[in-house]
């Protein structure tokens, strides 16, 4: 077995590890059964990258989002180690390889979603493969006390009964101590082990506004504070609309959402890696799986609905310890909405049902089928034609998630691909048959190897590009080759995939059960009550927040507006004394107009951290 700390210097170049993260890895390397929970930025990824790196076998990673899965499989690869991912709307040709792969060593780790993890081909290929980890991203999707349930989790002890000496790594960033417990209980540990590192933030100033001209404090304290900044809106026109208002104000801003085309998003991602861009205006989908330690502020322009979502965004803040800062901005009409949401967010059973029959309508699915298929789904053109709030049809389809029948995941960019269908000599004669498409096929068969025994990846911007015509005109000539049946043709999709876990049924019979519904909304009331108290209520804001996650008897942070006395609206007895006695002391010095009163009252002093 490697050494964690030379594994830890030859791949990532770091002399010594974070907090927590040795005493992780080596639990984990003792076979125990492991639960990390560390704030957002604590470094959970390398508690299982160096153990797949420092034993034999493959690590298996399971995690729900899909963005995270390839942004890491892409850092691994830079890395120079092998890594591999499976998700919602991949070809089966290209799961079947990806498995093999996996059982005769090319891959060290790989990551899957929790839907794809107990499907029948990856139990058959898991019992074949030497495992010797399995890492639980985002744990807390595992219990219904938590903000983000997925019943898919729910599966994941089931691999250990063909993998029993296997250990299990939990990790998440959120979770209140209902949640720690429940863990560990689904995941069938023997006993409890938990590392659990302070969701206290020394460095983190939180600070909450009310107020109503929100643009102009956002550019007030961008002006102040120096260093880059995400401002997270809650849609994406928001995003675009606010960006806009910040460029015409100096600002070097962008936005970003999962709505952007693909090479968009990334190139946006980069310019504010690189710092480029100044501020980047986004929804939640923007800032999973970035490591960028030096953001100084993180704005929040609309009120979150939960204190998990909300410790993770602004968390994305000073994750290089240096102080940084974590503003909220909201008014009356924020809570308004929230109460909104909150109601639309959980329509009636009826309602539920009849948008399970759209769905089928929609995606032409009869009864009985669709079990494990995955389909390009347009919430706005499904509600449109079907005359949905988008809000309630999102919901509805959330319950149905959350309940186990489909699920659905943001906007993901999958490759386009094409498998030869004929042989080389039937390829030849198509050609001479059509000299038109010569040139085309010819430049595919050099570009792309392997594509007579496998689907291979195709670019389709870069092939028009290095061919010099139009994207449409190649995708034409594409689509010809497929009805042709010269070759199996699959567009690129860049969109949210729908994967029905079940067969569809008749809408009559889907049944949602009235307790787990009534319970789930109850947690929803409780966590949107959480964030109007931290908004109202005159007390530490970081103890408002780790008091949520457990941390009950945790000490004022003294960074933040409430603790630097900013809130107060009237003095203290003692401080009203001390007005009183210094305006008598003055009156009897000497006569003083209304204008001179300021200068001769020095204000508070300021605080240590307060550059806002």
């Amino acid at each position: 077995m490697e050494n964690p700390l030379a594994i830890l210097k030859q791949y990532w170049g770091f002399d010594a590890f974070r907090p927590l993260q040795e005493p992780i890895i080596e639990s984990v390397l003792a076979g125990k059964d492991t639960l990390a929970l560390l704030p957002t930025g604590g470094g959970k990824s390398l508690c299982y990258q160096v153990p797949a790196l420092c034993q034999k076998g493959v690590t298996l990673v399971i995690s729900p989002l899909i963005a995270l899965m390839k942004d890491q499989v892409e850092q691994l690869k830079k890395r120079n180690i092998s890594a591999a991912a499976i998700y919602s709307g991949m070809p089966y040709a290209a799961i079947d390889r990806i498995l093999d792969n996996a059982i005769y060593g090319d891959i060290k780790l790989l990551y899957l979603s929790p839907e794809r993890l107990t499907t029948e081909l990856a139990i058959e290929r898991i019992r074949r493969m030497h495992v010797g980890l399995l890492a639980v991203d985002e744990a807390h999707c595992i219990s219904q006390w938590g903000y983000d349930f997925r019943p898919a989790y729910l599966n994941i002890a089931t691999i250990r009964e063909i993998i029993p000496d296997t250990p299990i790594l939990a990790l998440t960033a959120t979770a209140i101590p209902e949640v720690v417990a429940d863990i560990q209980e689904k995941l069938l540990f023997p006993k409890p082990n938990v590392f659990q590192k302070s969701f206290a933030r020394p460095n983190l100033a939180y600070v909450v506004f009310k107020l109503e001209n929100k643009i102009g404090k956002l550019a007030e304290m961008l002006n102040k504070v120096k260093g880059t900044a995400i401002v997270y809106v809650r849609n994406r026109r928001k995003t675009q609309e606010v960006a806009l208002q910040l460029q015409r104000m100096g600002f070097t801003a962008s936005h970003y959402h999962a709505g952007l085309a693909p090479d968009e998003r990334s190139s946006r991602q980069d310019e504010w890696m690189e710092g480029t861009v100044h501020v980047m205006v986004c929804t939640n989908a923007f800032g999973m799986g970035i490591d960028k330690p030096d953001v100084r502020l993180v704005v929040h322009m609309d009120l979150p609905d939960s204190p998990e979502a909300y410790f993770q965004e602004a968390g994305r803040a000073g994750r290089d310890q240096q102080k940084s800062y974590a503003v909220l901005l909201y008014d009356e009409a924020d809570i308004h909405l929230l109460e909104e949401n909150y109601t639309r967010s959980f329509p009636e059973p009826e309602e539920i049902r009849r948008i399970y029959q759209a769905l089928g309508s929609y995606l032409q699915l009869a009864i009985g089928a669709g079990k494990g298929e995955s389909y390009n789904f347009d919430l706005v053109a499904f509600s449109k034609a079907f005359q949905f709030n988008p809000r309630v049809a999102l919901a509805g389809l959330k319950i149905l998630e959350q309940a186990g029948w489909l699920t659905i995941s943001d906007a993901v960019y999958i490759p386009g691909s094409f498998f030869i269908r004929v042989t080389r000599e039937e390829l030849y004669d198509f050609q001479l048959k059509n000299p038109a498409m010569e040139l085309v096929l010819k430049t595919m068969l050099r570009t792309y190897t392997g594509a007579f025994q496998q689907h291979v990846p195709l670019r389709e911007d870069q092939l028009a590009r290095f061919l010099r015509i139009e994207k449409p005109a190649l995708i034409q000539a594409l689509q010809i080759f497929h009805r042709s049946g010269i070759i199996d043709y699959r567009p690129a999709r860049d969109a949210p995939q729908l994967t029905f876990l079940e067969a569809r049924i008749a809408a009559r019979h889907v049944m949602v059960d009235k307790k787990w519904y009534d319970f789930r909304k109850k947690r929803a009331r409780d966590r949107i009550d959480q964030m109007i108290t931290y908004v109202r209520e005159p007390r530490c804001r970081s103890q408002q927040l780790v008091s949520y996650f457990g941390e009950k008897d945790a000490p004022a942070c003294g960074v933040c507006d409430v603790c630097q006395g900013r809130t107060k609206s009237t003095p203290s007895k003692e401080e009203f004394d001390k007005l009183r006695d210094r305006i008598r002391e003055l009156l009897l010095a000497e006569p003083m107009g209304e204008k001179n009163w300021p200068a001769s009252f020095g204000g508070k002093k300021k605080p240590e951290y307060r550059t806002y």
